[in-house]
C-alpha cells in the first residue's frame, strides 16, 4: 500500500510538471476553417508569437468550406498531440450541429476547447446604391421588392448568415442569402454590387465605412461601437433583444491530453493579453475575453442550443 501511495503521490507531483515542459516536437498547423476573414487576421497574429514560445514553427493553413465543418473535421479527426490546432468559430462549433442534418463530427466530444479568445458584434451594411439609411427603411425596401434583393455571409451558418435569417423572420421579408468562402468574395460582391446587403464584423467593413464605400445602418450589440457611434443598434431601432455576437476561439483534437491543453492555453491567453496584440485586436473592434477550457466548454454548451433556437425560428437551413 505505501509502494502505491507513492507512486500515486509522484505522478501527481509530475503532472503539473509535465503541463509546464510539454512542448511540441515539429511544426504546428493552425487550421482555420475559412477562407481569409478576421479568423485569419486572428490567427497569424497569434502564430509568430506562438511559435517563439513553443519553440517550432507554427504555420496558418485555410481549409474552408462546407460552412467550416470541412477545416472543423480536419482536426477533429487529426492526431491528438498538440500538433493541429483550430480557429474554431459560431458555424462549426455552435451552429452547424443544428443547420445540417448530420455532421462528420461532434463539435463538443470530438474537439477539445483551449481558449474563448474574442467576441464582437457585426455591423448592418448596405451597397451605397441601396437607398436606405436604416433598418426601417431596409425592410420597407425589402417589402416592396420581395425575393430581388440579395444579401452575402462569410459562410453557410456562420454569424453573418444566421443573423440576416433573425432580421428576415422578425420583419418578414425575403432576401436571397448567397453565402460564400470567406470575407474577402463576400467584400468584393458587395462592393461591387453583385449583392446588396450583410451582416459583417467590424474588421471586415470598417475602412469601406470610412471611404463610403459601404453603408452602416445598424449594429447587433446592445450598445453602439466606439468606432461608428453614429449607428443605431437593431433594439435602438425597434427590434427588441436583436443581439448577435460573432466569436473565435482556439480547440484542438478532442483526445488532446490535458498537459497539451494547459500549455497552448497559458500561451495563447498570454499573446492575447500582450499590449501589443490586444491592441491591433481591439483595432479591429474585438473584445478580448480569453478564457478558460472550461469557460470555453460551457460558452459552446450554451450557444449551440441558442442558435437552435434560432434556425428552428427562421427556418434556416444550410442550403
Amino acid at each position: 500500500m505505501l509502494k502505491i501511495f507513492a507512486v500515486a503521490i509522484a505522478v501527481a507531483l509530475a503532472f503539473p510538471a509535465l503541463s509546464q515542459d510539454w512542448s511540441p516536437a515539429k511544426p504546428v498547423r493552425i487550421i482555420v476553417p475559412i477562407v481569409g476573414s478576421t479568423n485569419d487576421v486572428l490567427a497569424r497574429l497569434i502564430a509568430p508569437e506562438l511559435a517563439r514560445a513553443v519553440g517550432q514553427p507554427v504555420l496558418v493553413e485555410n481549409k474552408g468550406g462546407g460552412g467550416g465543418n470541412i477545416g472543423a473535421d480536419f482536426v477533429a479527426k487529426s492526431e491528438p498531440d498538440g500538433h493541429t490546432l483550430l480557429i474554431g468559430f459560431n458555424g462549426p462549433i455552435a451552429v452547424n450541429v443544428s443547420l445540417f442534418k448530420s455532421l462528420p463530427y461532434d463539435p463538443v466530444k470530438d474537439l477539445a476547447p483551449i481558449t474563448l479568445v474574442v467576441t464582437t458584434p457585426q455591423f448592418l451594411v448596405v451597397h451605397p446604391g441601396v437607398p436606405v439609411k436604416n433598418v426601417a427603411e431596409f425592410v420597407a425596401r425589402a417589402k416592396a421588392e420581395p425575393g430581388r434583393m440579395s444579401y452575402g455571409s462569410v459562410s453557410i451558418g456562420s454569424a453573418s448568415h444566421l443573423t440576416m435569417e433573425m432580421l428576415k423572420t422578425a420583419a418578414r421579408v425575403d432576401i436571397v442569402h448567397v453565402p460564400y468562402k470567406g470575407a474577402p468574395p463576400a467584400m468584393a460582391d458587395l462592393l461591387g454590387g453583385q449583392i446588396q446587403a450583410g451582416f459583417f464584423v467590424p474588421g471586415n467593413v470598417l475602412q469601406f465605412l470610412k471611404d463610403g464605400k459601404l453603408r452602416a445602418i445598424a449594429c447587433t450589440g446592445r450598445k453602439r461601437f466606439a468606432a461608428a457611434p453614429d449607428v443605431a443598434t437593431m433594439i435602438e431601432q425597434g427590434f427588441a433583444d436583436f443581439e448577435a455576437t460573432a466569436w473565435i476561439g482556439f480547440l484542438a483534437p478532442g483526445a488532446t491530453p490535458r498537459p497539451i491543453i494547459e500549455r497552448y492555453h497559458r500561451e495563447i491567453v498570454r499573446i492575447a493579453n500582450s499590449p501589443e496584440v490586444r491592441g491591433k485586436l481591439e483595432a479591429l473592434q474585438f473584445e478580448v475575453v480569453a478564457t478558460t477550457p472550461e469557460q470555453f466548454s460551457q460558452w459552446i454548451r450554451k450557444e449551440i442550443p441558442r442558435w437552435g433556437e434560432v434556425i428552428k425560428a427562421t427556418g434556416a437551413t444550410a442550403d
